[in-house]
């Protein structure tokens, strides 16, 4: 499968900032890649360098073998995209801009406009002017003006911002139709790792600028932590018998002691025989799995970088 977006070590630097460290990615035609990281990670800033709205300080970015650069007009209309705040011509109604950006992209068939209205349902709002839609719709304008030209790839930057629940659901589907229908490439950025991970194929976590780990999502499950945690009538009895034995136990909060071993996780009944036979037997022993949300925030704090 050819790439169609690859990054070489791109880093920007904004004065003594550097907001993008040296980031290198392949994505592959068809593939949804899911580009996850809290606000102020770096992902709307290496968006931006992709799509050559701003040049990197060091480094190069290529969609489909070609150097990112605005004057790749032939470049751009087998691109769509959507970045931070979907800007809208505001005293234009919803059709207006959308016959718009049909003429600056040269596409002669008109009935394109009542096409994506009616995709992104927008059809209620069509003669609304722009500035007086709900962040929601203004958002799914965003996605129709991305989207209006049918594009090979896209590149969205946070697309479910301001959508209620249904709409998010409805993006999701759309997108993972796109790309497994007509091979669409997808580059999605997000916060939200639980969302991103039901559609992406790939996962790639960016914290304080820099890419920490990528993941195929149907590997997801396997990297999430599992734990023993238990509580007996005498823990700092507990805790010796069981390191004693080659259970690596520590003491947590709340009166807890947590074993990170997987013999441990699988076979709880013979911690607790060991407890038992060792007169401090548990009063409570549960699996604890980590979920999507824990797994995300233990990844970017084991980078030594902070939570913002």
């Amino acid at each position: 499968m050819p790439d169609c977006i690859t990054t070489d070590r791109i880093s920007k630097t904004f004065g003594g900032v550097r907001a993008v460290r040296e980031i290198s990615l392949h994505v592959g035609e068809g593939e949804i890649y899911g580009f996850l990281g809290l606000n102020g990670a770096g992902k709307t800033t290496t968006i931006r360098m992709l799509l050559g709205m701003i040049r990197p300080t060091s480094g190069e970015a290529y969609l489909y073998g070609q150097k990112a650069s605005p004057k790749n007009h032939d470049l751009w209309n087998r691109v769509g995209y959507l970045v931070e705040i979907p800007y809208s011509y505001p005293d234009l109604t919803v059709r207006e801009n959308l016959e718009m950006i049909r003429r600056l992209r040269s596409i002669s068939d008109p009935r394109c406009v009542d096409s994506i209205i009616e995709r992104l349902r927008l059809g209620e709002y069509a003669d609304r002017p722009a500035r007086n839609l709900s962040l929601g719709n203004a958002q799914r304008l965003g996605l129709a003006k991305a989207l209006i030209h049918n594009p090979e790839m896209l590149i969205l930057d946070e697309p479910a911002n301001g959508l209620d629940p249904e709409g998010i659901v409805e993006v999701r589907e759309m997108l993972r139709e796109l790309a497994a229908e007509k091979g669409v490439t997808i580059f999605i950025s997000s916060h939200i790792l639980g969302e991103i991970s039901k559609f992406a194929s790939r996962i790639g976590i960016i914290h304080e600028g820099r890419l920490l780990r990528e993941v195929d999502t149907d590997k997801l499950e396997s990297q999430m932590r599992r734990r023993l945690l238990l509580s007996t009538r005498d823990n700092p009895k507990a805790i010796p018998v069981l390191n004693r034995a080659g259970f690596a136990a520590s003491a947590l909060e709340g009166d807890l002691v947590a074993i990170d071993d997987g013999k441990a996780v699988m076979n709880p009944e013979n911690i607790a025989s060991l407890l038992v036979n060792a007169g401090c037997p548990p009063v409570m022993l549960r699996v604890d799995e980590e979920d999507l949300e824990s797994y995300f925030l233990r990844v970017i704090g084991s980078s030594g970088g902070t939570r913002q």
